[in-house]
């Protein structure tokens, strides 16, 4: 196995697959100083302001001279005097193929009555605003299996009792978008098919009333709906109290459902990659691109998001675009972007990260090539707001922030019943009431950190596996996840502290 590895011919860089000293030959070339894993090296001597690629694609420009064998970063490489602003062929639709061959594949999951089928079974307590989340989270914590076992011992279908609160509701324009988007994305979880009945718990005097949220999402009190206050209640003892009790009413009706055979095509993953390194667009990432396409010629769906972490690889979808509206809608989204971090004195190559960057990132297109091999190379069905219910199958879009638990969260209430994360730097996430899977890309993470990695995609690195592979292998764990295999965020306890939806506009 080579101590590197090379992308595309067309590639200016290679990747080192090992700490790479001064001296040593990579390819017939003498390296020049310490280059870590996964960081790039120069493939050949390159001019300052030229244009350096990998994966046959503009990652940056070089920022002084290169020579043949150094190492590319930070240092060198930057996104040259315009920020990337550089010409990018959208060429909407060029790149569409005929649609997979239907596929059959089923997982055990749960039919809820309306034809919504879940992957896991949890009741859900929602707050309307950040002063209802102590009261809602005392609720859930009278039910929780680790503080009070018998709590749900008679409920054994019950996956268990959560509280997803969030820190704003009120201080905001009560007709802003703001409040539009938490009030979409409220309705997203508590419509969600993984929760079998759902509790509101409000403080009365929000911006984010309860009853106008209801009708703004046309929802409906049931049994499987219960809203009160803080404040109409009489205090939070005596709302603690009623939580608990209406809790109790909803458990048995909750617990009479079965796991049952569901077609794969009821499957819906948010994709996630978070603490990325120079590996990531190498093997966990085009290996989860693999499963999604397994996925979507099964019928199901896939959420590709973060729209600040597909800047400048934005075209690498608009040709996948299944017609030139859904292509547009996406560039619409990047403007957006563009616009609103100018307004926050912001920008949009403002990554990597410090841990992306130590791991062998260097810009925001290196990074975001990387990214968008999570999804494949399916056709790109649609384009969807933050929390927007997704309604077509396939392969699809959410724009969403780069931060992965306001991302996911969209994508949860978007549907996503089970979320597949990426990582090279070991970040820790989980995402109730959708369980989610984690993919290490390098094995020195996999043994560092096994104890949250669902599975080593580092072994393409190692030249053990390959994409394919590994992409099967995602297809299969997501089977088996999807039917009540525990992941291991679930068995850590992660998911009730991810919950942030995206809060949009001024703070008043």
């Amino acid at each position: 196995m080579t101590p590197f590895i090379r992308l595309h011919p067309n590639d200016d860089v290679l990747i080192a697959r090992t700490q790479l000293v001064s001296g040593s030959l990579v390819d017939g070339i003498p390296i020049k100083g310490l280059i870590p894993a996964g960081h790039k090296i120069a493939a050949h001597a390159i001019a300052p302001g030229a244009p350096v690629r990998r994966y046959n694609q503009v990652i940056g420009f070089a920022s002084k001279p290169i020579g043949a064998g150094e190492h590319i970063h930070s240092h060198n490489l930057d996104m040259g005097p315009d920020k990337g602003d550089f010409a990018r062929d959208y060429a909407f639709g060029a790149d569409l193929k005929p649609e997979p061959a239907r596929r059959e594949a089923t997982f055990m999951g749960f039919k809820r009555a309306d034809g919504r089928v879940a992957t896991r079974n949890y009741i859900g307590i929602l707050s309307s605003v950040n002063c209802s989340a102590t009261a809602a989270r005392a609720i859930a914590d009278h039910f929780s299996r680790q503080n009070h076992p018998a709590a749900l011992a008679d409920f054994p279908n019950v996956d268990g009792v959560v509280a997803l609160t969030h820190g704003t509701g009120c201080g905001m324009d009560s007709d802003g978008l703001g409040l539009q988007i938490l009030q979409r994305t409220l309705t997203g979880y508590a419509t969600h098919a993984n929760f079998a009945a759902v509790l509101v718990v409000g403080l009365g005097c929000e911006s984010n009333q309860i009853n106008a949220w209801l009708a703004n999402g046309s929802l409906r009190e049931g049994d499987t709906l219960r809203t009160f206050s803080i404040q109409d209640t009489g205090g939070t003892a005596k709302t603690v109290a009623k939580g608990i009790a209406l809790i109790k009413d909803m458990l048995p009706q909750a617990n009479a459902v079965r796991r049952e055979p569901c077609s794969a095509a009821h499957i819906t993953i948010g994709l996630q990659c978070g603490g990325s390194d120079g590996y990531s667009g190498i093997s966990a990432n085009p290996a989860l691109g693999a499963a999604v396409d397994l996925l979507v010629a099964h019928g199901g769906s896939a959420i590709l998001s973060e729209t600040p972490e597909i800047y400048g690889a934005e075209h690498l979808l608009t040709r996948r675009a299944v017609n030139r509206a859904v292509g547009e809608k996406l560039i619409e989204r990047i403007k957006w972007w563009e616009h609103y971090t100018q307004i926050n004195d912001g920008e949009m190559n403002n990554n990597p990260s410090p841990g992306n960057k130590a791991g062998g990132l260097t810009t925001i297109l290196e990074k975001s090539l990387g990214a968008v091999a999570k999804g494949g190379t399916s056709n790109l069905q649609a384009v969807y707001e933050y929390a927007e219910k997704v309604t077509t199958h396939g392969f699809v879009y959410m724009d969403t922030p780069g931060y992965d638990p306001v991302s996911a969260t969209g994508q949860v209430a978007g549907g996503a019943n089970l979320i597949c994360f990426t990582t090279g730097r070991g970040s820790a996430y989980g995402c109730a009431p959708a369980p989610s899977l984690k993919l290490a890309t390098n094995s020195v993470l996999w043994r560092r950190q096994e104890d949250d990695m669902d599975l080593n995609c580092g072994e393409i690195i190692d030249g053990s596996s390959t994409i394919a592979e590994m992409g099967q292998r995602i297809f299969e764990l997501v089977l088996a996840t999807a039917s009540g295999a525990k992941s291991k965020s679930e068995l850590h306890g992660y998911g009730q502290n991810e919950f942030v939806p995206w809060q949009v506009g001024a703070v008043m």
